[in-house]
């Protein structure tokens, strides 16, 4: 165990040259990240997820009655034996041979059994009230968070000049307010690892639990070998818009419909403009080609720089996806009343109609003039709708 931990702390890989651990220790005059902080990550998030069931409870859940915001889950489909077994041990989207199969074994029609499965199916999905409590929590700690930043950031000469993150580099004490916004950062991502099982289920998982995973790496990378610094604009630039998506989501779910376009439309603005402009050119920019003058390569530099340009891809990914919802918002705009973003339903959870009256508009659907009452976000995946994103940053 011994040798493995010297493996893994090998000071030419984390440190620069002519830099060991021993220089990095803490002193009378000044203090220094040390690994083993990170493991005060681990109870604050537990206590982070407390305080979220208790807000939710208390504070999101009494909101959310007072907007009228329904707090029943979707109908509840027919006890059928039959359907069941098909529902739970082969498929939840039978296709047309096997509905017609069903059709004849039960002597139901076709729309019958549609209706069932898709009735099935929404019994699984939580209810707008579980929704509207689930992003409440989450605007309220992206608000906490961003703004902790910015006015701890406000005063910091790194932020309105990045050759400071790497001058003196790294011997850069930690300041309390650099190692508690840091520590909250970490501690609240490691509770989004371990409620993404319990949340609402989202089709976009799997990119979910990679960004969560990479921003956990990345926080604790640069905690270790010091680039805490460069570290606080990175998570102060992802979280300035993630309180906004929240925000539309809300007022989605409160069906304040022209108030929720008027906030995705400001997400997607601040999103873009910091996730594909400041960042590349302020951030990207520093680590890649300012350290790289003031402090020169070393091994945790390209691994840390390599972080940063996925975290960047995975930007880039969301990006398309906000700009392929508004493409598709402004089209329906033209073929019938003018709605300026009509895209804040989220398709992953909005539940389906059971009734007769929307089972008869089910064909109608499928023409062009009808695209503007359907769901307004397919294919928004991930970090649109969650957070992540995520951002959830």
């Amino acid at each position: 165990m011994a040798g493995i931990l010297a493996w893994f702390w090998n000071e030419r890989f984390w440190l620069p040259h002519n830099v060991t651990w021993a220089d990095l220790k803490n002193t009378e005059e000044a203090n220094f990240p040390q690994a083993e902080d990170l493991y005060l990550a681990f109870p604050l998030a537990f206590c982070i997820f407390m305080v979220r069931l208790v807000f939710e409870r208390f504070v999101a859940k009494p909101c959310a009655i007072a907007l009228n915001i329904q707090t029943s889950g979707p109908q509840a489909a027919q006890p059928n034996a039959i359907l069941e077994k098909v529902f739970t041990a082969i498929t939840k989207h039978p296709d047309e041979k096997r509905l017609e199969g069903l059709s004849k074994q039960l002597d139901w029609d076709v729309r019958s059994i549609q209706r069932w499965f898709r009735q099935r199916r929404n019994q699984e999905k939580p209810s707008t009230l579980t929704r509207f409590c689930e992003s409440m929590w989450r605007f309220s700690f992206y608000l906490y968070v961003f703004t902790y930043g910015v006015r701890f950031l406000k005063k910091t000469p790194w932020l309105w000049n990045t050759r400071h993150c790497w001058y003196n580099y790294p011997y850069q004490p930690l300041t309390t307010d650099l190692h508690y916004y840091y520590i909250l950062e970490l501690s609240f991502y490691w509770s989004l690892m371990f409620s993404q099982f319990t949340d609402i289920k989202r089709k976009d998982f799997g990119i979910m639990f990679l960004h969560h995973l990479v921003s956990i790496f990345l926080i604790t990378f640069s905690y270790v070998n010091n680039m805490a610094r460069i570290g606080t604009l990175v998570l102060c630039l992802h979280d300035s818009a993630d309180a906004l998506l929240e925000a539309a989501k809300m007022a989605n779910y409160a069906k304040f419909q022209k108030m929720c376009d008027l906030l995705f439309v400001m997400f997607a603005m601040v999103f873009i403009t910091t996730r594909l402009g400041i960042f590349p050119l302020w951030v990207l920019n520093s680590t890649l080609f300012e350290s790289w003058e003031i402090v020169g390569p070393y091994p945790s530099w390209w691994v840390f720089n390599l972080l940063l340009l996925l975290i960047q891809g995975l930007n880039c990914f969301w990006s398309y996806l906000i700009i392929k919802i508004a493409c598709k918002a402004i089209s329906r705009g033209k073929a019938g009343k003018w709605n300026p973003l009509h895209v804040s339903k989220d398709d992953r959870s909005d539940i389906e109609s059971s009734s007769d009256e929307e089972d008869s508009k089910e064909i109608s659907r499928k023409k062009p003039h009808a695209a503007t009452t359907t769901n307004g976000t397919s294919g928004t995946n991930g970090y649109l709708l969650t957070g992540p994103c995520s951002v959830d940053d």
